[in-house]
């Protein structure tokens, strides 16, 4: 068995193998992936903007505009490509105008904390969807897209979780203890 940095590697040398003959079209899973991941990321930067127009928190309001930098430099790189491969781009919802986050009220506004663990959540959905689509293409072109997105995600992860853990903000699923271990 190959270690993760051989497969890599070696997919690495298959994709940037000039001699290789024109690239066979995308199967019809690859560009579902492609098209649902793009409507993943386009709604996710509206759920970002309207975090934009909730908090005065410093460090949410930089955590949320690193994930926008991320979520808009993924979709470009991806629309392009889906452009170049004929498939069809999704209809999305429109940006947010800005706002006052002290003009919303309290029972509407997302607190820093929910806002947080939204990101979280949308983070980890990101990842799975990174992983379907490196499993189901069989284009290595189409490979690379899916682990570079996924690299850029798991790097932020873990600033994300740095952030939630300083703040208090991590939620933590209950301690197992299995019968018979000692206390």
């Amino acid at each position: 068995m190959s270690n993760p940095f051989e497969a890599i590697w070696n997919m690495l040398k298959i994709s940037i193998d000039t001699t290789n003959e024109a690239k066979s079209p995308l199967h019809i899973i690859e560009a579902g992936d492609c098209w649902t991941y793009l409507t993943l990321m386009e709604e996710f930067i509206r759920y970002e903007e309207m975090g934009l127009n909730t908090t005065t928190d410093d460090e949410v309001k930089e955590m949320l505009t690193d994930v926008i930098r991320i979520c808009e430099s993924q979709v470009k790189k991806l629309s392009n490509f889906m452009k170049k491969e004929g498939i069809p781009l999704p209809d999305v919802s429109s940006s947010k105008p800005n706002s006052y986050p002290n003009d919303i009220p309290l029972g509407v506004k997302l607190t820093d904390n929910e806002l947080a663990n939204g990101i979280a959540f949308k983070l980890v959905t990101c990842l799975q969807a990174c992983s379907k689509g490196q499993a189901d293409s069989i284009r290595n072109d189409v490979g690379l897209i899916w682990l570079q997105n996924y690299l850029e995600w798991a790097t932020y992860g873990t600033t994300l979780k740095t952030l939630m853990r300083k703040r208090g903000w991590l939620k933590v699923p209950p301690y197992y203890y299995p019968p018979g271990l000692p206390r």
